[in-house]
């Protein structure tokens, strides 16, 4: 296997995390997009860790931190989502709009 292996599939997550994300008819299902792209970019900086980095503790590290960003997002995002569903009894992102002032 090769970069361009790597590397294409990145850009599969990534582009299908962002489908997830532009299509935002439920808040799960952004949530899954997101995490799709964070994938993308860990599995980005894994491979030219591997291929171009002499040291693949640098990369392993940085991966550590996406890690822990998405599950710190996670808990957010799903806090919000409850909070949003105990007082609407939907998730849908068109809603959210109705909740400004």
């Amino acid at each position: 296997m090769n970069l361009t292996f790597f590397l294409l599939l990145s850009l599969l997550l990534f582009s299908a995390g962002l489908i997830a994300v532009m299509s935002r008819r439920n808040l799960v299902t952004v949530l899954v997009g997101i995490e799709l792209m964070l994938n993308a970019a860990s599995v980005n900086f894994m491979a030219f860790n591997f291929f171009v980095a002499p040291d693949p503790v640098v990369g392993q590290i940085i991966v550590l931190l996406i890690i822990g960003l998405a599950a710190a997002e996670v808990a957010v995002f799903l806090a919000i989502l409850m909070v949003l569903y105990r007082a609407r009894h939907e998730v849908d992102a068109e809603d959210i709009r109705e909740l400004r002032g």
